[in-house]
């Protein structure tokens, strides 16, 4: 592990300020082989975490369920294990907020009551939103006063109780399955059988620097996608290349890609 190369990962001022403060809480974890966590990252800074630390023992990120986009970076002396984030003492806890079905309030609603509450949007996870609950993930440190102060969403009035992970109701997101072949894993290319557009077209919205891969901005057309990542593009929205299936008797690359609607 190297401290210094958060000069080379960090994008922006903010990244460095992110990745110092990810450094010494995992490393004060490392030092006194005790657990340590961060609070809830998403997906770009989850990867330039990655990074930061590459494959270190330990070290795994976790946020509630496996599929979370919104995940602690969690260091787990070789005395623990993940039955860890059952226990009492776990970082992140499951809150259900109940309400009346008529009221369908959304993700953005229930985030922006979140924030109008005056919690940071660094202590909430994933927010999994229901026909009459709402399944969302808080820091343990923050769960006490979000039951004492998240009341309602907009005009809708919740009930709020504490849940197990094994109970969490996570909505199926939909998507739209694309099957299509390859000559390449490159983005433009992800991108252009993704969105259904030319490949120039694909190319123009990765230089103008709207595309990223699982988060992380990328400017380059030729970056190769892997299988599992998932892509954004500003202006066309969110992609996951879900399986690679080898070539075709042609040498394309036979690809599934799921398109969130």
């Amino acid at each position: 592990m190297d401290r210094s190369n958060i000069e080379k990962i960090a994008k922006t001022p903010e990244d460095r300020v992110l990745l110092a403060k990810v450094w010494d809480k995992i490393g004060t974890g490392l030092r006194k082989n005790i657990p340590a966590n961060t609070c809830f990252l998403s997906q770009r800074e989850q990867e330039l975490c990655r990074y930061l630390f590459g494959q270190m023992d330990g070290l795994t990120a976790f946020g509630g369920y496996a599929d979370a986009e919104r995940k602690m970076l969690v260091y787990l002396p070789d005395y623990l294990d993940e039955s860890y984030f059952r226990e009492e003492d776990a970082p992140l806890v499951c809150l259900r907020a109940t309400f009346y079905e008529g009221d369908s309030p959304t993700h953005r609603d229930f985030l922006g009551a979140l924030m109008g509450a005056g919690i940071g949007r660094e202590t909430v996870g994933d927010i999994c939103v229901g026909n009459s609950s709402c399944d969302f993930f808080v820091t343990a440190e923050i769960a006490p006063y979000v039951e004492q102060n998240f009341l309602s969403a907009g005009r809708t009035k919740l009930r709020l109780e504490r849940i197990s992970l094994d109970q969490v109701s996570v909505p199926e997101p939909e998507t739209k399955e694309i099957k299509d072949t390859l000559a390449s894993l490159r983005l433009d290319s992800v991108i252009s059988a993704g969105f259904r557009i030319g490949r120039s077209e694909a190319c123009e919205y990765v230089t103008a620097g709207k595309a990223a891969i699982n988060g992380l901005p990328c400017e380059k057309p030729d970056k190769a996608v892997a299988e599992g990542a998932t892509v954004s593009v500003r202006g066309l929205g969110k992609i996951k290349l879900y399986s690679v299936n080898g070539q075709t008797k042609k040498g394309r690359i036979s690809v599934v890609i799921h398109r969130y609607v």
